[in-house]
């Protein structure tokens, strides 16, 4: 099993506390950064500041040295496609080949709104993402005078420089809950599949529907990685993991029956000491999950990541 940190930072989580964790992740081995990509603070309160996820990365990707980056995952609605290759290429540049792309049709509508952007029908923005993903693979990696002329998007005569570090290009993911449209596009498009359901009967179930899309144009089912967005909770013992309990409720502003609210992400979350966490992560790895991005919901407290590098990833 591979393991990335997955925050999100719009619960008001400044420049400095990710770079916090991005450095603290590197130390205890993760494999990779990912941040989400959103403008507006939740859950909780939907008045704190928030951060820009590509200039993070930007910023991290000098701060860093061996951790990969992304953000997980980019709204096809918040930024040109053209103008999206150049801000991932210059920062695979800056990191020296360590981001990755991922990408969705978004979902959060208020979002949209307060921030002025155009959110179209679920229809629409999938083809957007189809479109996307076409164009940065052409400037990425077809030859100079690549044309596309698609429905929302127009490229004539593309002249890209530089290419990525990374060769052929960065890798790309696509995410979401295995919806039937939403398969064909990740086989179509993409080197890695995460998927937010956190059922493992359910998830056997969408990769082997994965695979079918594969097989459907031709495509080798193991050529995709399989991933996983999973909420992480995780103590040493039954009194921190009860400390870890309370800064999530607090942050989250959930009051006043928090442990019913547990109780629903129980059997989904992976929340408990490092002997349930591993019991968890195998689970999930006997159905094909392969890499895992643990959802730090509690990110100012350094020392669950410590905790979780040398009693999770370490055994993993």
């Amino acid at each position: 099993m591979r393991f990335a940190i997955m925050l999100e930072p719009q619960q008001g989580i400044s420049y400095a506390e990710q770079l916090a964790v991005a450095q603290r992740a590197e130390a205890a081995g993760f494999e990779a950064f990912f941040r989400s990509d959103h403008f507006q603070s939740f859950p909780g309160p939907d008045n704190l500041p928030t951060t820009d996820a590509w200039t993070v990365l930007a910023g991290l990707a000098r701060e860093t040295t061996t951790i990969r980056l992304g953000a997980l995952v980019s709204p096809v609605t918040y930024r040109l496609p053209g103008p999206f290759a150049k801000i991932v290429t210059t920062i695979d540049e800056m990191s020296g080949g360590r981001v990755e792309v991922a990408l969705g049709t978004g979902w959060h509508e208020q979002e949209h709104a307060r921030y002025g952007v155009p959110f179209p029908p679920i229809a629409e923005r999938a083809d957007m993402l189809e479109e996307a993903l076409t164009i940065l693979r052409g400037l990425w990696q077809e030859p100079d005078g690549w044309s596309y002329d698609g429905q929302h998007w127009r490229v004539t005569d593309a002249l890209f420089r530089p290419k990525p570090v990374q060769r052929p290009r960065p890798p790309i993911l696509v995410g979401g809950d295995g919806s039937p449209r939403g398969l064909r596009i990740a086989a179509r498009y993409a080197d890695e599949f995460n998927i937010t359901v956190t059922d493992p009967a359910r998830i056997d179930d969408r990769y082997a529907a994965l695979d079918a899309a594969c097989l459907a144009i031709g495509r080798d089912p193991r050529s995709i990685t399989r991933s996983a967005m999973i909420g992480t909770l995780v103590g040493a013992d039954a009194a921190e993991l009860a400390t870890r309990k309370a800064a999530l409720l607090s942050g989250f502003d959930i009051q006043p029956d928090g442990e019913a609210w547990f109780a629903k992400r129980q059997g989904n979350w992976i929340i408990g000491t490092p002997d349930r966490a591993r019991a968890r992560i195998a689970e999930l790895a006997a159905v094909g999950v392969e890499r895992l991005m643990l959802q730090d919901l509690v990110p100012r407290d350094l020392a669950m990541i410590d905790l979780l590098g040398r009693e999770v990833l370490a055994a993993g």
